[in-house]
């Protein structure tokens, strides 16, 4: 068996539906199935899942609505509900529990609340419970959707910290042309850097069904190849396509993550101006800097400015050498609490803790 890994798996609407206007329940619990097999072998699943408004037009009768934005945000605000309960039975079969997570661009612009988001994504994942993530239709305004859940799929994965993100379609992965006017066209089972020519390759979405064609399919494997993540696009169809993922076998096309260290990953990920500063003992700079460990709040000396939970931070020596940036666990009133007391002793003296960490090591960069 493969190490443990952690896969987020995106189902597109054409995936759950077989391309018909009701979801297909009979291919949803195979792809069900298909994770829970992967979860009982270790592995951590995160479910992406679209269908809301397709699950609200089956549940409604499909009725005739005027084409307005309120009128989608009913379907999905009917839907949502239908389709989470969808997801509840099917993984309840096998035993698993789910944790539905409704995101929208907000929670992942802003970094408190990205914070928060990762914090809640991962104690489901510590916890083996399956999240389940969709894109919060129902109040989401143009300003702040992701706008398809191929792009929220590739930041769930940076989220959940996550080794692949497959998106499942009704394609068996990129081709050369487009197969169904083409039959010469090839499929591509291989991709190292995403270029406008591989772009032009990609075209619109023609199911009709979903928002997101191969376009925004190539948008979201360029976003999580940059963050280390490998993407793969595949058939939703293919038999025992999630367990072939897992297990490195040449399936559909595989985007390859660029080979950048951890460091580089975490510049693009945090690539933010410092908003305050600490000032740490000679102690807590021995641990960053030659053991490679998280800051601890006894290490702390002094605080500078003011800043929330989730900013990134400069971390300084006492003699005022820059060390490292990072991304804070408390914020500035918190920390100057905290400062230069043990861990134990953080949630005695502010009432609740985030963490036994001021700044984690997963979120810093050693200048």
């Amino acid at each position: 068996m493969s190490s443990s890994q952690t896969l987020v798996v995106k189902l597109g609407t054409s995936v759950l539906t077989g391309g018909s206007r009701r979801l297909n329940r009979a291919h949803i619990v195979e792809l069900v199935r298909q994770c829970a097999q992967q979860h009982a072998a270790g592995h951590r699943i995160v479910i992406v899942t679209s269908g809301a408004m397709a699950a609200g037009r089956e549940h409604l009768g499909y009725p005739e609505l005027p084409p307005t934005i309120a009128s989608k945000q009913l379907l999905a605000a009917v839907g949502q509900s239908r389709l989470i309960q969808l997801w509840e039975q099917l993984f309840s079969i096998y035993g698993i529990h789910i944790g539905q997570m409704l995101l929208t661009r907000a929670d992942l612009e802003d970094r408190e609340r990205f914070l928060n988001a990762r914090d809640t994504l991962r104690a489901l994942l510590d916890n083996h419970i399956v999240p389940v993530i969709n894109e919060n239709d129902a109040v989401a305004t143009a300003e702040i959707k992701v706008g398809d859940n191929d792009n929220l799929s590739s930041l769930a994965a940076i989220l959940a910290g996550a080794d692949k993100l497959l998106l499942l379609t009704d394609q068996p992965g990129l081709f050369t042309a487009d197969p169904r006017s083409n039959p010469q066209a090839e499929l591509i089972s291989d991709v190292h850097s995403i270029d406008d020519a591989l772009r032009a390759l990609a075209g619109d979405s023609v199911s009709g069904l979903g928002t997101g064609g191969m376009a925004t399919k190539l948008q979201a494997a360029d976003v999580a190849c940059r963050a280390g993540i490998d993407t793969i696009i595949a058939a939703g169809s293919r038999a025992g396509v999630i367990g072939d993922v897992i297990e490195g076998k040449p399936v559909g096309t595989r985007f390859h993550a660029l080979q950048t260290p951890l460091e580089n990953r975490k510049r693009w990920i945090f690539g933010a101006p410092p908003a305050g500063e600490l000032t740490v003992d000679d102690g807590a700079l021995v641990a960053i800097l030659e053991r490679g460990s998280s800051l601890l709040p006894k290490g702390i000396r002094t605080i500078t400015g003011n800043f929330s939970r989730g900013e990134v931070i400069r971390i300084r020596s006492l003699e005022g050498r820059d060390v490292a940036h990072g991304v804070s666990r408390y914020n500035s009133d918190a920390m100057r609490m905290i400062a230069g007391h043990h861990s134990q002793q953080i949630s005695e003296i502010l009432g609740y803790e985030y963490g036994p960490v001021a700044i984690h090591r997963d979120d810093m960069i050693v200048s």
